[in-house]
């Protein structure tokens, strides 16, 4: 290439990142959603600031379906969800103009977790579904101490509680007795003041106040979650209303670039990397 062609290309270029810096120091991000995400988000947002100081972004949880009923209602630049959308979600956002595109940023495993004194190293998911259901009471029936088992679950609005509801309850309603918490953070921090208490939290939020317990003899991990061998894992998602555009879209890439998946990873989630690949498409 000649130097009268390298010039003019090069002098492209400084227009184009003249140009979004412009255009990001006006440009406001809002994500709002899962609090399974929300880590992801938080921590993406932050990075994201400090190599552009001048772009501002507001992180906030509240679940899936509250990150989508904002995206829909339009209040949101990108919503976190641990679920895709419902078709009854997609037929709303259609009627309001939206146009949903989900973007899959990670994967995550959904482990059930106890207190750390509990001898219950795990479950299957049969007696999960029992568990939840209320038809086992007991801890001795799975071969723990005899004491009455505290279940802890998500309230309905949570993805987490949906895909559980999917892949352990099967569609069956969870007992009436079940503390309902409003966030992963929050059934942490119950079961780890409960010592007989069982709860279900995203893998980003496993930590030392609480046990993961294996299922189906399975425990929770990258590899397992993708091969399929542990039965409760999912994709997690941003959605956009359209392709996102200024420093949505930036971010966006920024998420499922190498440093972005990195950034997955270090909060304890699956890079879409480690699968095939991201899925990004109009819904």
């Amino acid at each position: 290439m000649t130097w009268r062609k390298i010039v003019p290309a090069l002098c492209a270029a400084a227009l184009l990142f003249a140009g979004w810096g412009a255009a990001a120091s006006a440009e406001k991000i809002v994500i709002k959603g899962s609090t399974t995400v929300l880590p992801i988000a938080q921590a993406a947002a932050e990075a994201f600031m400090k190599a552009h100081p001048d772009v501002s972004i507001s992180v906030s949880g509240g679940g899936s379906g509250d990150g989508i009923k904002a995206l829909i209602d339009k209040m949101t630049d990108i919503a976190d969800s641990s679920r895709d959308m419902k078709k009854e979600e997609i037929q709303l956002a259609a009627s309001r103009g939206v146009k949903p595109v989900g973007h899959r940023v990670a994967i995550d495993a959904i482990v059930p977790v106890v207190h750390p004194s509990n001898p219950v190293d795990g479950l299957s998911v049969e007696q999960l579904n029992m568990i939840y259901q209320g038809r086992i009471t007991n801890w001795k029936e799975v071969g723990g101490l005899d004491k009455r088992i505290v279940v802890i679950s998500r309230d309905t609005s949570s993805g987490t509680y949906e895909t559980w509801e999917a892949k352990i309850l099967h569609g069956a309603r969870v007992t009436p007795r079940a503390q309902l918490q409003a966030s992963n953070g929050a059934i942490v921090q119950a079961v780890s003041k409960n010592t007989f208490a069982i709860g279900y939290i995203g893998h980003g939020y496993l930590n030392r106040a609480v046990k993961g317990l294996k299922v189906n003899g399975i425990e929770a991990s990258a590899e397992s979650a993708l091969s399929g061998k542990y039965p409760i894992a999912r994709p997690l998602f941003m959605f956009t209303d359209g392709q996102p555009r200024g420093a949505a879209g930036w971010f966006i890439r920024f998420l499922l670039s190498a440093e972005g998946q990195k950034i997955v990873k270090n909060e304890g989630y699956i890079p879409v990397n480690q699968a095939s690949g991201h899925r990004e498409g109009r819904i």
